[in-house]
């Protein structure tokens, strides 16, 4: 059989223009949050299979690239069920794996630990624009602070680095569960159908109101009480601004809402507008669910108006580190849709500011050894003085490999022949 020169359907190879991009942003990521005080950490690219199966992952967890047992774990011919060959599975977020680091580490962790995590993730799901089976997140994460300054200092720090990346002009939009628990209660749904109503409202902006009504009323529930959820959000749909969104809500659910929860809304996006260092606009999103059932509070999501979607998000999870330790910690991230970001940027012609002089030098193939030493020497004092040098064997064929190597930004060639 002919061996495949092509990457995994869903996979794909990363040529030096991109990954030079990625190199760079890279960078700017790290040096951006490390200024804010997160500390990079590593996890295993596979976790075991009963932690990513918790039924806390969402639709994720349908998505899993899973692993069967090897040698004598195996026994193929005696399995009955899935669990009989499967004990490891390749992670589908980098929450999951920061849960179980941080229960396995905590006492050598300061408090609050701010965790900054660059890695692939992998999920079975369908290949599309800007989404793949491996893929690389960018992740960090407050652990250990129940304030809401751990919602203010991810956002800043996100939204600064999206500035520094360019970006400008995008919305950072934000919800509460919570808030969304005390509408659906107030509209007469019982609390064991949350999670069954929240994964069809998160469908409003590809279905609209009429399709999620549509699909509620198919789902059994009653009428009344959809009617009266989905006035809600009419009412809400010019309320962006964060005070008067949320503002709205407490005075028409009543007790329904708790004071607190509101005002700590309030007091996020008073403090975010106040302290931002990029330009974008924080919106109050009633529709906003993510997917991820580990949310218990604040949630909140990147939206980038060139992409038509979500380039990120995260929220508060208190409850899922105390699913490995018996005692709930709180916390709460955020991460960067990392390859849509590359995308983007790609598709806009970025060109990496500030970057070293690329040079080539094209060496006569006859060049002699000891001339090619000074050559080689030449080439030493321009990278100590910040050039980026190429040194290549001339080919036949030199408008050619120029052209070449122009297409990888090398913007000026020395040439050397041998000739006394």
């Amino acid at each position: 059989m002919a061996l495949s020169k092509k990457p995994v359907n869903g996979m794909k190879d990363i040529l030096p223009r991109e990954m030079e991009i990625r190199d760079y942003v890279t960078n700017v990521i790290k040096t951006t949050y490390r200024e804010f005080g997160f500390t990079p950490i590593e996890t295993p690219c596979m976790e075991n299979i009963a932690n990513l199966s918790n039924k806390q992952g969402g639709e994720n967890e349908k998505l899993i690239f899973k692993v069967l047992k090897r040698g004598e774990k195996l026994h193929l011919d005696t399995a009955k069920e899935e669990n009989d060959v499967v004990d490891f599975g390749m992670r589908y977020d980098l929450t999951v794996p920061l849960c179980r680091f941080y229960s396995n580490n905590a006492n050598d962790l300061p408090s609050p630990f701010k965790a900054l995590q660059i890695g692939n993730v992998w999920r079975a799901d369908r290949p599309q624009r800007g989404r793949y089976r491996q893929f690389t997140q960018c992740d960090i994460d407050i652990l250990g602070e129940p304030s809401n300054m751990a919602e203010i200092e991810l956002i800043l720090a996100t939204t600064t680095t999206l500035g520094r990346l360019g970006f400008s002009g995008f919305e950072i939009r934000i919800n509460e569960r919570r808030i969304l628990k005390a509408m659906a209660s107030y509209s007469g749904f019982e609390e064991k159908d949350y999670d069954s109503i929240f994964i069809t409202l998160d469908k409003m902006d590809k279905i609209g109101s009429e399709g999620v009504s549509t699909e509620l009323l198919e789902n059994g529930y009653a009428k009344k009480s959809v009617d009266k959820y989905l006035g809600l959000f009419d009412a809400l749909a010019d309320k962006k601004n964060v005070a008067e969104g949320v503002g709205f809500l407490q005075e028409t659910l009543g007790g329904y809402l708790d004071e607190e929860i509101s005002g700590n809304l309030r007091e996020i996006a008073q403090t975010v507008e106040a302290a931002k260092a990029a330009d974008f606009a924080l919106v109050f999103d009633p529709t906003l669910v993510r997917g991820m059932s580990y949310y218990t509070g604040t949630i909140f999501e990147i939206a980038i108006p060139e992409f038509g979607g979500s380039c990120g998000g995260g929220g508060r999870y208190d409850e899922m580190i105390g699913k490995f330790t018996g005692q709930n910690v709180p916390a709460c991230g955020f991460s960067i849709g990392f390859e849509r970001i590359i995308l983007l940027l790609m598709e806009q012609g970025f060109e990496i500011p500030e970057r070293p002089k690329k040079v080539a030098y094209l060496v006569e193939k006859k060049y002699p050894a000891e001339k090619l030493t000074e050559v080689l020497k030449q080439a030493k004092e321009a990278r100590e003085n910040g050039q980026q040098v190429q040194v290549v064997r001339m080919n036949k064929n030199k408008k050619f490999q120029k052209e070449q190597l122009q297409k990888e930004g090398y913007e000026e060639f020395v040439e050397f022949f041998n000739r006394d």
